[in-house]
């Protein structure tokens, strides 16, 4: 049985990645409690005692607009901490796979975005990811780095499908962004893409979102309704479309962040499941879990 080390167990991917990635062995977890990804020493003291074959890091430094104030940590924990891992990973000789985002583009293309094209992130945010990223490309380790985005789930304190039933249960009303373009991704789908990709030892760089595509706006009428066709009692009545100029942020946010996913189709022979239907199985699973 091979050893698999999950970094960042408790986050939204992190623990569904603790279902997928027993199929291939024995999986020992670190959180933020456990590991503190700002401190390099502690991250090598803590691989090499564990010894992983493999190493699969879902944490990160996710709080977008907190990362423009603060950048240091933001740099420590999204770029310096995979570099401290991919260099351990090399001299290990373990296959890392990591996380990364659609941040790391600007969001000014028209077509979907290959995983060679040019990064250009807007903000501290993506800027951390990618120097990640780099870091992990220059390291000479056996890696996977994964981009996905928009990602909610069951698990984990916040995401847009939780805010917006939080937010339908107590208004009539809510507007929500409509010229930002993306695709829900469900975080039990990366999991369970993630465990195919580690058993077929991918490296490199590979998309991963759901199939199809929204604004937040549609992402929003769609749990509304989904969640009313469920019972899920709600008390809104509007959804009002907006501009992303009407709700200022203080980082910027790539308008368009559809993620190319031929190269992901050719290694694992078909696409991943629609954004809807993911959605639908995430609300059903939730409301017999009780979260809603």
């Amino acid at each position: 049985m091979m050893k698999v080390l999950l970094i960042g167990a408790n986050g939204q991917v992190g623990q569904e990645l603790r279902h997928s990635l027993a199929t291939l062995g024995i999986v020992q977890t670190t959180t933020r409690q456990t590991l503190e990804l700002s401190q390099p020493e502690t991250i090598i003291a803590t691989v090499k005692a564990l010894s992983p074959e493999i190493i699969v890091n879902a944490a990160a430094y996710t709080a977008v607009d907190k990362a423009e104030s603060e950048a240091d940590l933001a740099h420590h924990i999204n770029g310096y901490a995979p570099q401290i891992l991919a260099e351990t990973a090399k001299e290990m000789g373990a296959y890392l796979i990591h996380l990364s985002t659609d941040y790391v583009f600007d969001g000014s293309q028209s077509s979907p975005y290959q995983p060679s094209d040019t990064p250009h992130p807007l903000g501290v945010y993506g800027q951390t990811k990618r120097a990640g990223e780099k870091a992990i490309e220059q390291s000479g380790c056996e890696y996977l780095i994964l981009r996905t985005a928009w990602v909610y789930g069951n698990q984990g304190s916040s995401n847009f499908v939780k805010t917006m039933l939080r937010l339908g249960k107590e208004r009539q009303e809510i507007r929500v962004v409509a010229d930002q373009i993306g695709s829900p991704t469900w975080a039990r789908d990366i999991a369970t893409a993630i465990a195919v990709l580690v058993k077929k030892r991918a490296t490199g760089i590979y998309h991963y979102t759901n199939s199809g595509v929204a604004s937040w706006y549609d992402f929003a009428v769609a749990i509304f309704a989904e969640a009313q066709a469920l019972g899920i009692p709600l008390q809104v009545q509007r959804v009002v479309p907006i501009t992303t100029a009407d709700y200022p942020t203080a980082a910027r946010r790539p308008a368009y962040s559809i993620l190319c996913h031929r190269k992901l189709v050719d290694i694992m022979g078909d696409y991943p499941p629609h954004w809807r239907q993911s959605l639908q199985h995430m609300l059903q699973e939730g409301q017999s879990m009780g979260i809603f």
